[in-house]
């Protein structure tokens, strides 16, 4: 794919004012986008004309500014119901991110429908929000959990295997990997786990932002993303489900607005998607993931997908010229989601990232909040550079020269 872009990426770098500002006399390398990402003036705007000119609470006044608080935050719902290929607006539940979105979905359905000797199945290479809750309802219902494996050395999973997973109530799966990058094979396993009379619920955190998705086309039952990993404010996020499912569950929090009725006695619930809505919402972060949702649309999924493995290529190239490098994850660009977690020679992950900080350079250095995968791969922290729209190859390089150059300071030549 070499270094040809169909983005206009200085373009798009100048809505971002965050890439005016320079670290230590270097003009700033943001490569941590899988951790969350930058926002562009236009999502900055729109959230901040909410607080300066109708700033009210949604659904509870019938004044004006409370009317087109409330529009817009619809508005915003309508918005990302399409981006994903929804049914219906009624599918999309705000939340705060992807770990509220899997809470919700274990504790409003999981808890109540589980029971002892029933099987979860999830993957060895999930995010700890995909394993944590699982293990707290299992913990309360007496399920058991089941760990698809992955490979450690091309870090896909062993599909191959997956027969011998029989009789589970669900199966909750990584879109795509925040450590290896790998991208599953999602049609597959929801195929699966419906061939199974199970659920699928799909961590989609690092795919939703990075690649088209549709719901629909997939088939899952729920899935999660978060707001501020594709442009959007932090604190807001969604879980998509499938309406009927929603319909039968429980709510997850009871406050206001989830309400229609309360009495001393009992109360019954509002609609869906807002009875798992308790509470004032995020309306500044739904209003400005809108924003996002535009931003992105404007752009094209495609493009983006087609730029960010340009990028991917370009650095698994170059850290091939890197000795004592060690790169996690299919080692082909159209495999894996736009980030590489790498270790080079014996250098810690953490004095790796302070020395590319120096160069002006931000990348993750940790388990990356996923230690059973680290565990597997014997280390216990990577670094990890992640691109996103706003990167260009003249920084991969200078990533690559950064590298090379604390490589020196540890003598590995």
């Amino acid at each position: 794919m070499g270094r040809v872009s169909l983005l206009n990426v200085d373009e798009i770098r100048g809505d971002f004012p965050i890439f005016s500002r320079q670290v230590g006399g270097r003009p700033l390398i943001y490569l941590d986008s899988a951790a969350t990402s930058q926002r562009p003036r236009q999502v900055v705007e729109a959230v901040r004309r909410y607080y300066e000119e109708y700033n009210s609470n949604v659904h509870r006044g019938v004044y004006s500014i409370s009317v087109e608080a409330t529009e817009e935050y619809e508005r915003a719902r309508r918005k990302i119901s399409r981006f994903i290929n929804a049914k219906s607006e009624r599918e999309v539940v705000f939340v705060r991110g992807t770990t509220e979105a899997l809470n919700l979905v274990a504790y409003a359905w999981a808890l109540r429908k589980l029971r002892k000797g029933d099987k979860i199945l999830l993957t060895e290479m999930e995010h700890h929000s995909n394993i944590v809750p699982w293990q707290l309802i299992a913990q309360h219902t007496g399920a058991e959990i089941n760990y698809i494996p992955f490979n450690r050395y091309d870090g896909k999973l062993e599909l191959d295997k997956l027969d011998r997973y029989k009789d589970f109530k669900i199966l909750s799966f990584t879109y795509a990997s925040n450590v290896l990058g790998t991208i599953n094979d999602a049609k597959r396993l929801v195929k699966y786990a419906h061939e199974n009379n199970a659920l699928a619920v799909i961590d989609a955190a690092q795919a939703v932002p990075h690649m088209r998705v549709d719901v629909q086309e997939i088939g899952c039952d729920f899935l999660a993303f978060s707001g501020h990993k594709m442009l959007g404010p932090t604190g807001i996020g969604v879980l998509y489900g499938r309406r009927e499912l929603l319909e039968e569950m429980q709510p997850f929090m009871g406050g206001g607005e989830m309400i229609r009725e309360v009495h001393l006695s009992h109360s019954t619930w509002n609609e869906v998607p807002w009875k798992f809505e308790a509470g004032t919402p995020n309306v500044a972060g739904a209003i400005g993931l809108g924003a996002a949702v535009d931003y992105l649309e404007r752009i094209g999924m495609e493009r983006i997908r087609e730029h960010e493995e340009s990028l991917t290529k370009h650095a698994l190239d170059e850290f091939e010229k890197i000795k004592g490098m060690r790169i996690y994850g299919p080692l082909e660009a159209g495999e894996r989601a736009g980030l590489i977690a790498f270790n080079v020679a014996d250098i810690h992950a953490h004095d790796l990232a302070t020395l590319l900080d120096e160069d002006g350079i931000c990348v993750r250095a940790g388990h990356h909040c996923a230690m059973p995968i680290h565990t597997k791969l014997e280390t216990p922290a990577t670094t990890r550079a992640s691109f996103y729209l706003y990167n260009t190859h003249e920084e991969i390089e200078r990533l690559t020269e950064s590298i090379k150059k604390a490589a020196k300071k540890f003598k590995i030549t």
